[in-house]
């Protein structure tokens, strides 16, 4: 293991695009060394850690699954071995299949939906304990986890699966938050509403946010970086008294 990194270290799963790269630039921005998981997009990632560097800071990207146990055992070493510790972890990995009803869902689309979107938080939230639990003699940290207002409105006639898995994932915060807030550990949880990502295009509908834009109070689809600085607030100390909470970014809806 190399000498613990003196900077604070965050971990985004996911953070190769959309609304996980965006909070890995602003963290760099803000400071923090960055850890990123990617699955399919080398050249995206890259490019993160790329970025990351030129703001001054360590990086790392690692190809991992987080649906996958044994991958995500990796990433956690790899960490490990890069910087010595991890202070926030970002539960941003998250799958949209393509728009349909219900009555048309396939097993497998399910299986793998709730894998990636449901139990792969769990699984790096598992590990991220264990490097941050007073009970395990470590410092402190802070989770947080993306789900989505999908979570609140049921996403009906799009994809009900994708809206039922952050829904497993929002009450997954409440119960983890409890169970270590005298750990020195705060859980929460963001929900991005419509958000300019490429996210739309899994769905089907790449221009499913202008579409729908008019239905937003405000008018207007929002930026990752908006949801960046949501994420980035709730993992600072100015969120000290804040676990268990959601913070919509939705512009209202």
């Amino acid at each position: 293991m190399h000498k613990a990194s003196r900077s604070p270290v965050i971990l985004i799963t996911g953070g190769g695009r959309g609304v996980g790269a965006a909070t890995a630039r602003l963290a760099a921005a803000q400071g923090y060394d960055v850890a990123i998981s990617y699955v399919h997009d080398p050249s995206a990632a890259a490019s993160v850690v790329s970025d990351v560097k030129a703001a001054g800071r360590q990086a790392l990207a690692v190809r991992a699954d987080s649906a996958d146990p044994e991958q995500v055992t990796h990433l956690f070493a790899e960490i490990d071995r890069s910087f010595g510790r991890i202070d926030v972890l970002v539960n941003n990995a998250a799958i949209l299949q393509k728009q349909c009803r219900l009555e048309d869902l396939d097993v497998a689309r399910l299986h793998r939906v709730f894998a990636v979107n449901a139990i792969g938080p769990i699984l790096c939230a598992q590990q991220a304990v264990k490097r941050m639990s007073y009970r395990h003699n470590e410092k402190g940290g802070s989770v947080i986890n993306v789900s989505s207002a999908a979570a609140r409105l049921g996403s009906p006639n799009e994809y009900v699966d994708y809206a039922a898995s952050k829904g497993a994932l929002e009450t997954f915060t409440i119960g983890f938050a409890k169970e270590v807030a005298r750990e020195g550990i705060r859980i929460n949880c963001v929900r991005p509403g419509h958000i300019y990502t490429q996210m739309h295009a899994s769905g089907g509908e790449p221009g499913r946010v202008d579409r729908v834009k008019d239905s937003i109070p405000m008018g207007r689809g929002g930026q990752p970086e908006e949801v960046a600085r949501a994420i980035l607030w709730l993992a600072s100390a100015e969120a000290s008294f804040v676990t268990g909470t959601f913070l919509d970014v939705t512009g209202g809806k």
